[in-house]
């Protein structure tokens, strides 16, 4: 059984998303770098109901064992951002992790110790052995949250990504359980 809560450090745990979580979704899509994450998400995110089948898609997810979301929350259990572990790959044991925070909780941590948490959980609970993550070069927080959680930089794939007819270098970076 996979465990429901995963220590994430000082007050902070991961626990899965539940439908009760629908408003702190709908909050950060609707906030000021909404556009960002709109361009990034898999579905778009405009209404409570919108977010209520944003929470029950990583709920399936979870189900079919191909990616698993957890909400980074608060000693109140509030959530505070996303953690996910997805394009998991049980040949090569190996996955793509992804994170955002809700705005009052950027620049406090909680992505990095969501990362931290995150990377355990994957390698001792799903026994992967290479995470990956990537971000914009020109996103230093994101990079900061990368490296704060222990994925080295592995290079710049170049012109990866396009956003708005721009392309966009991205910078790799892994952590492998024996890190």
């Amino acid at each position: 059984m996979i465990s429901e809560s995963v220590e994430a450090g000082g007050t902070l745990a991961l626990r899965p998303w539940a439908e009760r979580d629908a408003g702190a979704v709908v909050a950060v899509f609707a906030s000021p770098r909404a556009g960002e994450m709109a361009r990034q998400a898999d579905q778009p995110v405009d209404s409570a109901e919108d977010a209520v089948r944003w929470v029950a898609r990583r709920q399936r997810e979870w189900a079919a064992g191909t990616a698993y979301a957890f909400a980074v929350v608060d000693g109140e259990g509030a959530p505070l951002g996303n953690v996910a572990v997805g394009a998991v790959n049980r040949t090569h044991a190996t996955g793509w992790v992804s994170y955002w925070t809700v705005p009052g909780a950027r620049g406090r941590n909680v992505a990095t110790y969501g990362c931290r948490a995150l990377s355990r959980w994957a390698f001792d609970e799903l026994g992967l052995f290479r995470l990956e993550l990537g971000h914009r070069v020109n996103n230093p927080a994101s990079c900061g949250v990368a490296r704060g959680a222990g994925f080295a930089v592995e290079g710049i794939q170049r012109q990866k990504l396009a956003y708005d007819g721009v392309r966009h270098d991205v910078e790799l970076h892994a952590r492998l359980a024996t890190d």
